[in-house]
């Protein structure tokens, strides 16, 4: 299984991160309309930055769509972390919007998704923590090696970074570097297979790398 990857060494990359985030506060304003913004600044303003894997979700559904509940992560890797000896968090999200924070609710079949996640504590319920305006988690796979990667192209953030020179090749053993075709619109689909980001794999697409 391969799939086209942003290859980190996290606790690399984290420790440049975080390094920038010491002096800026935690929270922001969630109801103004943010421009992209950078790993680094997201991880600065955020009181939790980890990988993270979906366990359950608990959402009210409106025409198929969650539109308000919340969903409970279980944190395998942190690296900036406010509250002490957490294992397991509850995300809040309410509301139809731009950058939602909501997750998908794996089936008893299926391990859950898993992300790097940006979050602040919620000022009004300090058990819960909330996603920023600019988005809240960025998808992860499981290489080969087990080892964790970040699929590329990214989705859920818009970010600044240029991210096009750090996609490499990979092997995988994650179910969700595999995407039916169906998901794709068809001129999501052909763009993509366009820049070699996803080759037919076995009646599936599957994300391929561009060098």
């Amino acid at each position: 299984m391969r799939n086209s990857v942003l290859v980190w060494v996290l606790p690399l990359i984290f420790s440049t991160l975080l390094s920038a985030s010491e002096n800026i506060p935690a929270g922001v304003d969630t109801d103004q309309k943010t421009p992209p913004v950078s790993l680094s600044a997201l991880a600065a303003k955020a009181d939790l930055v980890a990988v993270a894997q979906v366990k359950d979700t608990d959402y009210v559904y409106t025409r198929s769509f969650p539109s308000e509940g919340s969903a409970y992560l279980k944190i395998l890797i942190a690296y900036k972390l406010t509250k002490p000896n957490e294992e397991i968090i509850e995300i809040y999200e309410k509301g139809l919007h731009a950058n939602e924070c909501y997750f998908e609710n794996p089936t008893v079949f299926e391990e859950g998704r898993r992300y790097l996640i940006f979050f602040y504590i919620d000022p009004d319920d300090p058990e819960d923590y909330l996603g920023f305006a600019e988005g809240c988690a960025l998808e992860i796979l499981v290489t080969g090696n087990n080892r964790y990667a970040l699929k590329y192209p990214v989705t859920g953030i818009d970010l600044t970074d240029n991210l096009d020179e750090l996609a490499v090749k990979y092997d995988f053993r994650d179910n969700y570097a595999l995407v039916s075709e169906e998901s794709l619109s068809p001129t999501e689909r052909d763009d993509l297979l366009a820049r070699g980001l996803i080759i037919p794999y076995y009646g599936a697409i599957q994300i391929h790398p561009r060098h």
